[in-house]
């Protein structure tokens, strides 16, 4: 395989795997867009390692495996479109492909199901799964204003649509086992966990609590608990939401110090998001149904 051959195949998992995401690229110039195309290819093989079907031990090996791949890019081979093509981008482009094992490391953590105590612990799992995709993107991009500060607002920007995911995905990362928002947030609303099970549909696939190694192991159902999407969820909802818009009021500073064409793809991919969020805050409850 050539080396257009595989920019192509990672502008086809691109345009295939995420609309959202390919639709602010299209706003790019061509080695631009095939650039953070290769970015994303990347990016979608580590998160459906994470999100596949392997036992933990072996996602984990997996995930590994493609952290050493990272190691030597200019040993990669025409078999490999992805890895191929990301080598050349590392060539042309400023992108430090070290922030790729911030992602790994926070897949892992997922695969581990890691919980967290405090936001602090949560920031830095979301500076791991998308701050690291903010950095690397900010390399495609360019600036040719105060990059440490870019860097740092790129991060900003990729926190917010994390903590947008978060939210979208409560009732859903529950029943896979995983809970995101921070422990002490719920005790501060007198939320419980548990009451995510009390809300109909399919029971939890395990509990949050349960080690990885045991996961998909028989188990008792979790009980439902008291219903859930009145006033103390509401309160810890509209919480969530003002901090994240925080998150992209800070972020969204990023704009000014990109070219207009990198401001416009980073525009129209956060605006998808942050209207996505203003959406959750006005109906939170529908984040459990």
């Amino acid at each position: 395989m050539d080396l257009d051959e595989a920019y192509r195949e990672c502008e086809r998992i691109t345009w295939t795997q995420a609309r959202n995401f390919a639709y602010g690229i299209r706003l790019l110039p061509a080695h631009k867009r095939r650039g953070l195309a290769v970015i994303y290819a990347f990016a979608r093989r580590i998160d459906d390692i994470g999100d596949g079907t392997l036992p933990p031990e072996e996602k984990i090996a997996a995930l590994e495996d493609a952290r050493l791949g990272l190691g030597d890019l200019t040993a990669a081979g025409a078999d490999d479109p992805v890895l191929l093509a990301l080598a050349d981008v590392e060539r042309n482009f400023p992108v430090p492909i070290a922030a790729f094992g911030e992602l790994i490391d926070g897949c892992v953590a997922d695969v581990r199901g890691t919980s967290y105590q405090t936001f602090e612990d949560l920031l830095h799992y979301c500076r791991c799964v998308a701050g690291s995709i903010g950095r690397l993107s900010l390399g495609i991009y360019g600036t040719s204003q105060h990059p440490q500060q870019a860097a740092e607002l790129a991060d900003s920007l990729g926190v917010a649509l994390q903590l947008t995911n978060i939210l979208r995905d409560i009732r859903e990362d529950y029943q896979n086992g995983r809970v995101y928002l921070p422990s002490e947030d719920l005790a501060k609303f007198s939320v419980e966990v548990v009451s995510l099970a009390g809300l109909g549909g399919d029971e939890p696939k395990s509990p949050p609590q349960t080690p990885p190694a045991h996961r998909g192991a028989a188990r008792p159902p979790v009980p439902p608990g008291p219903p859930f999407g009145g006033t103390e969820f509401s309160r810890l909802m509209e919480f969530e939401v003002e901090r994240a818009r925080d998150w992209y009021a800070t972020g969204m500073r990023l704009l000014p110090m990109l070219d207009w064409r990198s401001a416009a793809c980073t525009g129209a991919m956060a605006g998808i998001y942050r209207r996505l969020l203003e959406r959750i805050a006005a109906q939170p409850a529908g984040r459990l149904g």
